[in-house]
């Protein structure tokens, strides 16, 4: 089987950095707390009673290992190539985000932090992170964007009823940005007490490292599932692409393997103009390398350098900037980027729905939708694998309204809402 040489490992020279990306862009006031973060956790890595503890946990509390689904009715129905699912979506909490919450609450409490903080956006970190400290009696506060506790509703009162202080944002957009903002504020003040929970793989070093390794998870399940129930590897692996933490778990242990494509989809939004998506990579109206909360990376910015708004029917695409390892993915052409449109993810979403019984988080279909467009020109030999992130119970909001669930059947109306809607 042909390799590559791992992109990662080539460019990171400098602890901390993806190539040019990542570094630490920190108030100094946050210096200490950064590097007293590294310590610890490269001492948590190195001991293997961390990890026994992390990993019988992700088994017996979280539900590890994760199924891996064929999607047969979907398949037939596109023609084309074999359509796998990782079921990240069966874990507790919903998605992915629990193997990272668990992974830095672990941390925490062995660096004697009894306060978290964490920002949300689809409120699905949010919802792992409250659990996580529920589970280990950790004081827990949430700092979330007053559009997304909106249109995120459920999530929020999940985490109050796990105990977690959830804190609205209304500042800027009032979505994920500034919910980062806001925590990072929070942090500078108590920084001696608290522990700041990062939810992707983005933020100063030490985060994105430590969360895609927390995360890897997903890629080391995935490749001896494949070959176990398929007898190879995929032809292609597609994940969703906000901050990037669950498509750098499925894509890091396949970065050596050149028979295997690695596909990012961001939020195409609803148009191709700054503040009309979330697409960082997209040659026209995308991002520019800059650097935002800590990390420098793609960023949508304006012609003045300013932070540009962002849009996506989806909470947790809704985000300014992108993790540095995709960055550096991107630029090495190692990982391809493209987007999808709000409409598109919400086809996507009737599509799982109706055919396998599945529905897909917002965020997860954008991955579905370009499973679903790239598979039907693929052989029938060939294997697109999907990581389904989470699941949809969180939008049942959104897709009431946008898919006319209320009324009369989806089909028979559009896809697309008002735009106060979304």
């Amino acid at each position: 089987m042909a390799t590559l040489a791992n992109p990662v490992e080539m460019a990171a020279e400098v602890k901390g950095r993806f190539g040019a990306y990542g570094g630490r862009y920190v108030p100094e006031t946050l210096m200490a707390a950064l590097e007293e973060l590294e310590e610890a956790y490269e001492r948590a890595d190195a001991d293997p009673a961390f990890h026994a503890e992390l990993d019988g946990l992700l088994h017996h509390y979280c539900g590890r290992p994760t199924a891996m689904y064929f999607a047969k009715r979907l398949t037939e129905q596109l023609g084309g190539a074999q359509i796998w699912l990782k079921r990240e979506d069966l874990l507790h909490t919903g998605a992915h985000k629990i193997n990272n919450a668990l992974g830095q609450g672990l941390l925490a409490r062995r660096m004697g932090k009894q306060r978290i903080i964490a920002e949300t956006g689809a409120g699905q970190h949010g919802v792992a992170t409250a659990t996580v400290c529920a589970l280990l009696g950790l004081e827990c506060v949430i700092y979330m964007g007053e559009e997304d506790m909106r249109r995120q509703e459920l999530n929020v009162y999940r985490m109050r009823l796990l105990g977690a202080e959830v804190r609205e944002v209304s500042a800027g957009s009032a979505t994920l940005k500034d919910a980062i903002n806001e925590a990072m504020r929070d942090w500078v003040t108590n920084v001696r007490t608290t522990c700041y929970i990062l939810g992707s793989a983005l933020g100063a070093h030490p985060y994105p490292t430590m969360v895609r390794n927390f995360h890897r998870v997903i890629g080391r399940e995935a490749r001896e599932q494949m070959l176990e129930q398929a007898g190879r590897l995929p032809d292609v692996i597609v994940a969703c692409v906000g901050g990037g933490s669950n498509a750098i778990g499925a894509f890091y242990e396949f970065l050596p393997d050149a028979s295997v494509r690695l596909i990012g989809v961001e939020a195409g939004g609803r148009g191709s103009g700054l503040g009309e998506h979330a697409a960082r990579f997209q040659k026209v109206g995308g991002g520019l390398p800059g650097v935002l909360q800590g990390t420098y990376s793609y960023v949508l910015q304006d012609e003045a350098g300013q932070v540009s708004g962002t849009h996506s029917v989806s909470a947790g695409l809704d985000y300014a900037s992108v993790g540095p390892e995709h960055a550096m993915l991107h630029d090495s052409g190692r990982a391809e980027y493209v987007s999808c449109s709000d409409e598109e993810a919400l086809q996507a979403t009737v599509a799982l729905s109706r055919t396998e019984g599945i529905v897909p988080a917002l965020e997860t279909a954008h991955a579905v939708a370009e499973a679903m467009r790239i598979a039907p020109g693929m052989g029938k030999d060939e294997i697109v694998l999907v990581n389904l992130s989470g699941r949809g119970d969180k939008d049942m909001g959104i897709l009431a309204r946008e898919l006319h669930l209320g009324g009369a059947p989806a089909e028979n109306k559009g896809t697309s809402a008002p735009e106060e809607s979304l």
